[in-house]
Parts: structure tokens; C-alpha cells; sequence
């Protein structure tokens, strides 16, 4: 049932593309990316696989980078149902190892980083109803955003608009969801600007899993005159006492997949997160041939979490304890000179530049009882400041040699410092501080060859790298004190081939095939009582393909289909632990595949609706089965679920008014949308949510 399913999108690509119909549809206008080049190009000109999805304009939840990223092959983006969690976000394997946060792919909003240095990111701040459009880059010219830098993924916000408009936003649904938007956009003579405040709630699929999010963005720029403008870039988000359910067993999620662990009502685990952060841009148009960006940013992140591991597992001196507070403060910059001319008569882009990002931690550790009441803050067990800062250099050229020819190369040069002060010493545990100091330089290149207007086909290989994480080294995996300093940076080396398809307006089809090959892949040791250690295997392999139809089949009728297969696994053989261990004690073979990481999933989806009018949508996901863990002894299972969406649109005077309505997991299935990698307690499932409605409005004033 589900192999033929998989089949659907790359038989449809294919016959969809060949059998072109007689009539041409209405154009729509080429989409734009600078994340693989740095500068304006369109993706079919670039020699690597970028996608840009744009935002919709109205008539969706916009609330979770997941919903934009579904259509788009060879990256996951899964909603856990866990606000006090963030999204997770994979791209080609890489970052599937990651149980919170995001590790292994490279984030940005308006050009500033959400990954910090070490490499960690989070997406629990993207504004989406500010949004113009997400931008996903994947394969080896990822490499040039430097560490973690499996893959990227940026947030654009939109640009004032002329005339001004004013929205406001209204949806609400089940289990006590609701969004509230409001966003004005605009010119006013050398300002242009793009202002939005949301709010969020629910009360959560699962029990104990209520949210509240509030997030702030604005974008203000200024033309100082004709060749500069100055850009400045403010966003704020706060979300409260986030309830965390916890993962299920197998055996609970059968039972009840709207339950949560006995553990997560007994100890309240929840989550607060604070983060303001403003960043400036100037753009200076040098010459009719060269540019200059500046940017600088400033931020500061605080995280407060309650965990649910019980006292007796922090009788321990090493025990950091149950509740985590985090104090960050971030900044950073970057500068880069653009030229763009002609070399030996022929076209040809030059960019260089530079960029710094520091983060201090303040990491407090706290026992989560006091005397026999559990789930509060009691005495101190981890006090240590964290630091790490990188400092790189890159250059990136693109050349088209011939008319059908463009090369493109890169290089970056990369140095990653750690350092940690410890300042909890007692007798019984020793002081920890250190440091270390990773780097690496990454050359990448790639040739785009025209075989026809509508045909383009390329390649690319690089060579990429990714630290660990102060997360991944926060506990040394033989059982001593002290940060894991041993543990080494994965390298990887990677290649590609595409084939890129424009065979008339409207139409657009990407497939791509690529490889890529890790030594000291970072991976878990153990995971007990609240301490996970992380171990290098020698060697790891990603490969795969990608496939993409995006077609209008008539002026209100428009088609689109995704679809990846991905093998990854350890090419190396290793210990893990199984279960509850303190120490890895269980081969595993060569050839495992690598935890967290579906062989194949794919995305279809039918759109009805002109700018006015009835609009309505149908929707459907398939995953194949997911490893939990790297013994591969349990995976979630496979799962199809379907959507629809049905709305009405109305102009009338100075308004535009979308009412919309949907429902999701159509069939009311039960499935895993997400799995907790190597859960020391057997807890890996997150439920997806069953069948779920949403009714909204979005209204549109402008002058």
C-alpha cells in the first residue's frame, strides 16, 4: 500500500513534466534566493538545491516554521506537539540526532543568525506573519555558513508595501488554539517598515502540554539616499511556563497517545523562554559594480526548565540536577564586499567577507525538590560560565565561462573557541573549566551546465564540519567530572547532481541526487538520569534523492509534489547502550542506520483559489518508519494523514476579508510525528495530533 504511495510523486514529475498541455497558463513571477550566492539570483540559475518558499498571504495558522517547510524535499520539520520543545528541523540526515533545539542545519531571520555558535539554533522566534518568504539550501554549498552547516535555513521578513496595509488576523480550534495577529506595513518617504505583534495559546493535544507564546518583529528601513539604506531588525519573543508532556513509551502511546508520562505531572516539567534581540544592516552601493553590507546584532536569551529526574538519581556529586537555568547573552557581525562585473568578457560575481559571533552562558544547575515536595527549585549543584566565539573568512565567486556554462567555488576558514569557568567547587567535585579549540577550512565548488532554456542540469562537492555543542560536551562519557574536551568536530565530505526543469510557466520540476560521507559523526553514548554523553563514530553515510513537481494545471488549479528517500547510516562499527546503562555496552554493527532518520517521506498537495473567491486546499504526508534509537531495536511506525482546507475571499472598498476554515489527520490517525533519539528511558514517541479544526479570519485594510 504505502510502496505504491511512495512511487506517486516521481511517476507524477515525471509524465506531469513530459506531457505539457497546449495551453499556457498564467505566469507567475520567478522566485529569488540569495542564500546559496549571497546575491539576488534566481534559483535555476544556481548550482545547488535551493528552494523559496513564499508565505501565504492569509488563511493559515502561522505559528510553526513546520507548516511552510512540508513541500519541500530532503528537509524535516516536525511539529512536536511540545511548545516547551522546539521544532525539529533536519536537513538530509544531518540535525536528526538533536532532542531539543536544532543541531546540524544553519538558521536565520533577516540575516541574523538563530544558531549560535557552537552551533546550536532554535526557530521558537520566527515571526511567520511577518514573513515574505523561507529560503532552504541544502548540500555542499551549505558548507560556506561554516559550522553545523548541514544545511541552511532563512527567514526573510516582507518589505513595506505601497500602499500601507494594516492586518489583522483571528483563529481559534481545537484543544483551546488561538492566534491573534496584527501587522501594518508600509512607506513613508525614505522609511519603509513592517511591524507585527502575534499571540499564541492552546491547551495542547496531550495532557500537561498548554502554551502561551507572544512574539514580537519589526523591520525598519531607510533610504539615507540613492545607494544606501540603513535596516534595522527588532524582534522579542516570551513564552511562559511552556508545559512539557514527555515522550511515550510504545506501549503508553497505544494505550493513550494523548496521555502524558506520570513523570511530567509529578515533577511539572515545564519551560520558560525570554529572548529580545535587535540587529542593524547598511547596505552601500559602492559603485554600479560593488557593494557592501554591514551587519551587527545584539541579543539575550534566558531559559528556566523543570526536568522529571527524580531525586535519587542526583545523589551524585557529577548530578547538574533537575533544573536548568540559563542566562544568554549573543552578538555578533559580519561584513562582506560584493563585486560584480565581467572577467575575460564574460559575467562574473566576486564576494568576500568576514564574521564573528560570541555567546556568553551563564549554566546554573538546581535540585528539583526541597525536602519531599518535587517539581520546584531547590539547592544549587552546577554554577559555570560558558563562552565560545567563532571568527571566519570566506570568499565565493560565480563565472559563467559560456553561454551554457557557470562555475561556482567557495572557501571558508573557520575557528570555533570553547572556554568554561567553573564556580561550583565543594569537596566532592573538583573544578571543571577548560578549553577547546576547533578549526577547519571548507572548499567548495560546483558547475551548472544550460542544457536547454528549460533544462539545467549541475553539480557540486565540498567539505563541511560541525563542533559539538557545550550541550554535547557538558558531561564527559567515562563517568569523571568535567566537560567531554575529547570529543572531536564531524567532518564531512559531500556531493550532488541535479537536474533543474522550467518546461513552461507555471511548471517547475528539481531532482537532485547527492552523497554525503562523515568521520567522527557525533553520537550518543549513554542517557541516564538526566545526563546524556556523546561519543565520535569514525565514520557515517547520508545518501539519497530528491524529487519536486510544483505545476499549475489550469488558472485556478495548481499541483505539488516532494518527495525524499534517504538511507543514512554508521559505516563504522560501535558500542550503545541499551536501556539504562552508564557506560556503552551493546555492539552495533556497521551498517545501522542512524536514529531519527526516515528511509523515504513525501509530501502532495492540490490548491484551488484565484486572488479572490473560493479557495480550498487537500493535503497529504507520508513518513516511512523512523529508528528511535542507534540498536534499532524500536521504530515509530509509518503513517499517511490527509488534510483539506476549504475559504472564501472578498474585496470590497479599502478591505480584503478571508474567512478560512480546515481540518487535519482527515482520518483521525494515530501516528508519531516525532521521535526522542536514544531516550534513556524508553520514552520516544511524540504523538502527532488527531483529527484537529481550525476557523479563522484575516482581514486587509489599506488606503
Amino acid at each position: 500500500m504505502f510502496r505504491r504511495g511512495l512511487l506517486l510523486p516521481t511517476w507524477a514529475l515525471a509524465t506531469t513534466v513530459a506531457a505539457t498541455p497546449q495551453t499556457t497558463p498564467q505566469a507567475e513571477l520567478a522566485p529569488i534566493t540569495v542564500t546559496a550566492t549571497r546575491t539576488a539570483q534566481s534559483p535555476f540559475d544556481v548550482a545547488a538545491s535551493v528552494d523559496v518558499v513564499a508565505a501565504p498571504a492569509s488563511g493559515s495558522l502561522d505559528v510553526n516554521a513546520s507548516e511552510l517547510l512540508q513541500g519541500v524535499p530532503g528537509i524535516l520539520a516536525r511539529d512536536r506537539q511540545n511548545y516547551a520543545q522546539d521544532t525539529q528541523i533536519s536537513i538530509r540526515g544531518f540535525g536528526a540526532r538533536a532532542t531539543f533545539g536544532i543541531r546540524g542545519v544553519r538558521l536565520y531571520s533577516d540575516g541574523i543568525p538563530a544558531t549560535m555558535p557552537d552551533g546550536q539554533g532554535q526557530v521558537s522566534h520566527f515571526n511567520l506573519d511577518a514573513a515574505d518568504r523561507i529560503e532552504v539550501l541544502r548540500g555542499p554549498f551549505s558548507a560556506l555558513y561554516g559550522n553545523a552547516s548541514g544545511g541552511v535555513v532563512q527567514l526573510f521578513s516582507a518589505e513595506g508595501t505601497d500602499p500601507p496595509q494594516v492586518r489583522l488576523g483571528l483563529a481559534g480550534g481545537s484543544d483551546g488554539l488561538l492566534r491573534a495577529t496584527l501587522n501594518a506595513r508600509g512607506v513613508q518617504g525614505a522609511l519603509d517598515y513592517n511591524l507585527d505583534f502575534s499571540h499564541f495559546r492552546t491547551d495542547g493535544y496531550r495532557d500537561h502540554s498548554r502554551a502561551q507564546r507572544e512574539s514580537g518583529n519589526a523591520v525598519l528601513g531607510w533610504k539615507l539616499d540613492e545607494h544606501r539604506k540603513l535596516t534595522v531588525v527588532l524582534n522579542t519573543m516570551n513564552l511562559p511556563g511552556a508545559q512539557d508532556p514527555l515522550g511515550l513509551t510504545p506501549r503508553q502511546f497505544q494505550d493513550n497517545p494523548r496521555q502524558a508520562d506520570d513523570a511530567a505531572t509529578t515533577f511539572n516539567t515545564r519551560k520558560s523562554v525570554s529572548q529580545q534581540q535587535a540587529g542593524l544592516i547598511y547596505d552601500d552601493q559602492l559603485s554600479d559594480a560593488s557593494h557592501l553590507r554591514l551587519m551587527g546584532y545584539y541579543g539575550q536569551r534566558s531559559v528556566l526548565q523543570y526536568l522529571s529526574i527524580p531525586a535519587v538519581a542526583q545523589i551524585s556529586p557529577l548530578s547538574a540536577g533537575g533544573v536548568v537555568d540559563l542566562g544568554n547573552e549573543y552578538g555578533g557581525g559580519d561584513a562582506r564586499w560584493t563585486w560584480a562585473s565581467t572577467l575575460a568578457g564574460r559575467p562574473f560575481e566576486l564576494t568576500v567577507g568576514a564574521s564573528y559571533d560570541n555567546q556568553h552562558q551563564h549554566r546554573r544547575g538546581y535540585e528539583n525538590f526541597v525536602d519531599d515536595t518535587v517539581g520546584v527549585r531547590g539547592a544549587l549543584r552546577r554554577d559555570e560560565q560558558d563562552r565560545v566565539h567563532d571568527f571566519d573568512q570566506y570568499a565565493q565567486a560565480s563565472w559563467r565561462v559560456a553561454d551554457a556554462w557557470t562555475v561556482m567555488a567557495g572557501l571558508r576558514h573557520s575557528e570555533v573557541k570553547f572556554a568554561t569557568d567553573d564556580r561550583y567547587l565543594t569537596a566532592r567535585n573538583p573544578d571543571d573549566s577548560g578549553r577547546v579549540d576547533y578549526s577547519a577550512t571548507t572548499p567548495v565548488a560546483g558547475v551548472l551546465y544550460r542544457v536547454s532554456p528549460t533544462a539545467h542540469l549541475y553539480a557540486s562537492y565540498g567539505k563541511g564540519f560541525e563542533t559539538p555543542t557545550f550541550s554535547e560536551l557538558g558531561y564527559r562519557n567515562d563517568g569523571d567530572s568535567g566537560l567531554n574536551f575529547g570529543l572531536q568536530p564531524s567532518r564531512t565530505r559531500s556531493a550532488e547532481v541535479g537536474l533543474k526543469l522550467r518546461p513552461r510557466p507555471g511548471t517547475q520540476a528539481d531532482i537532485a541526487l547527492f552523497r554525503a560521507d562523515s568521520r567522527d559523526e557525533v553520537a550518543v553514548a549513554t542517557s541516564l538520569g538526566g545526563r546524556t554523553t556523546y561519543q565520535n563514530i569514525p565514520r557515517a553515510r547520508r545518501q539519497g534523492a530528491e524529487a519536486s513537481l510544483t505545476t499549475t494545471l489550469a488558472p485556478r488549479w495548481k499541483l505539488q509534489l516532494a518527495y525524499t528517500y534517504l538511507d543514512a547510516r554508521f559505516r563504522s562499527p560501535f558500542l550503545a547502550c541499551a536501556g539504562r546503562c552508564s557506560a556503552p555496552n551493546t555492539p552495533v554493527d556497521a551498517g545501522a542506520r542512524i536514529a531519527g532518520v526516515p528511509r523515504s517521506n513525501s509530501y502532495a498537495a492540490l490548491h484551488f483559489g484565484g486572488e479572490t473567491g473560493w479557495q480550498a486546499d487537500l493535503d497529504s504526508r507520508y513518513m516511512a518508519t523512523v529508528p528511535t534509537g542507534d540498536l534499532g531495536t524500536v521504530e515509530a511506525p509509518p503513517y499517511a494523514v490527509f488534510g483539506a482546507g476549504m475559504g472564501y475571499v472578498v474585496e470590497g472598498g479599502h478591505w480584503r476579508t478571508h474567512a478560512f476554515a480546515r481540518i487535519d489527520n482527515l482520518a483521525d490517525r494515530r501516528y508519531v510525528g516525532s521521535v526522542i533519539v536514544n531516550d534513556g528511558n524508553g520514552r520516544y514517541f511524540e504523538p502527532g495530533s488527531g483529527r484537529t479544526f481550525l476557523l479563522g479570519v484575516d482581514l486587509r485594510w489599506q488606503p
